[in-house]
Parts: C-alpha cells; sequence; structure tokens
C-alpha cells in the first residue's frame, strides 16, 4: 500500500524544490519520500494545475454515483 502524504506536507516540498535549494534526489531523502518520481510528479502537478493539482482526488464508484443520484 502507498504511502499518503498530506496536501501541506505536498505544498512545502514542492515550494521548497522550486525555490531551487534543493534537487528531486536530495529533498526525496531529506523528507523521506519514496521516490524522486513522486516528487517530480508533485511538482507537474503543481506546474500544470496550481495548488489545486496537489490535492487528493475522492473517487466515486460509478454504480454507487447511480444510487445516490436515484435516491
Amino acid at each position: 500500500m502507498s504511502k499518503k502524504y498530506s496536501y501541506e506536507f505536498k505544498l512545502k516540498i514542492v515550494q521548497e524544490y522550486l525555490n531551487g535549494t534543493l534537487g528531486y534526489t536530495l529533498l526525496s531523502k531529506k523528507y523521506n519520500i519514496s521516490s524522486k518520481s513522486q516528487l517530480q510528479k508533485w511538482v507537474n502537478q503543481y506546474k500544470k494545475y496550481g495548488k489545486e493539482g496537489l490535492k487528493t482526488k475522492k473517487v466515486i464508484n460509478p454504480e454507487l454515483f447511480i444510487l445516490i443520484c436515484q435516491n
């Protein structure tokens, strides 16, 4: 099971990266992030969607959605 990171944590790390203090590898090690590719994903999401790109998306089962809408 993958580790879950809070929105605040991701934002802090992304901003630190964008400030240019450390690269992906060193930031990943500093904050004990499983891989630098995870950090790269966060940075890309932030650049593309802003802060909203770092928030966890809630996914609902389509069948459950239909049931909810019918009631």
